[in-house]
């Protein structure tokens, strides 16, 4: 579904991103993880367009998006769900849900706005509620469900459990199994290595912006050298 070539982001004299070359297979999850500053972000920024690459190749099911503006690449299926959440704090919930389909007939985002209200109950509960009034861990529930209603082939998902208590953690991660069960591809960075491993079919480790390993999840979660050099911890 993805193929990145040699894939190079440079801010002024900074290389943040340096020679990267990666796949993401039709309905798997593939993950990125690695210490801070690594590079994570700025990829997917790039994919996104958010970034333009100062080299380096982008495929999108086998198509060159190089250099296609990012509203295209939604357009075209490839739909972002940024760091931080991000939602607009001071509109509804429910106007929150529109904006993410906004490109889409306005019979099917009515549509796909009740189906995104039953998988996110809270969400209905909260519909005409600001945005910004929401919990953490409803913020980012918000910021999945505004990215689906973009009927995305790919979904990118950066840091989601960033900053949520351990309970809402779990119910981030029952999301993202769920959306994989269905066929969802998903391009994920996060920094618990360990859980995204779980639910992932394949892993890239990054460091100073480079690819500095890859594999099957499984074998990368059970590589303890990994761990201790890459991450600090036990995975």
């Amino acid at each position: 579904m993805l193929e990145i070539q040699g894939l190079t982001v440079t801010y002024g004299p900074v290389e943040a991103v340096s020679g990267l070359s990666f796949h993401v297979a039709c309905g798997t999850v593939a993950t990125l993880i690695g210490p801070n500053g690594a590079g994570k972000t700025t990829t997917l920024n790039a994919l996104s367009g958010v970034v333009r690459p100062s080299r380096g190749k982008i495929l999108f099911d086998g198509r060159d998006i190089t250099r296609m503006s990012a509203h295209r690449r939604v357009s075209a299926g490839i739909v972002q769900v940024p760091e931080g959440r991000q939602v607009l704090a001071g509109m509804s919930v429910r106007e929150n849900l529109e904006l993410g389909g906004y490109r889409r007939p306005r019979c099917e985002v009515l549509r796909d706005m009740e189906r995104m209200e039953e998988r996110f109950p809270i969400l209905r509960d909260r519909r005409y509620a600001p945005a910004g009034s929401l919990s953490g861990g409803e913020q980012q529930m918000l910021a999945i469900a505004r990215g689906l209603m973009a009927k995305p082939k790919v979904l990118l998902l950066d840091e989601p459990s960033l900053g949520l208590a351990p309970k809402l953690v779990t119910a981030i991660f029952n999301i993202v199994r769920e959306l994989r069960d269905e066929g969802q591809t998903i391009l994920l960075v996060e920094q618990n290595a360990r859980q995204a491993l779980v639910i992932s079919s394949y892993g890239y480790v990054m460091e100073s912006g480079s690819l500095v390993l890859e594999g099957p999840a499984d074998e990368l979660r059970s590589d303890q050298k990994l761990a201790q050099t890459y991450l600090g911890q036990t995975i």
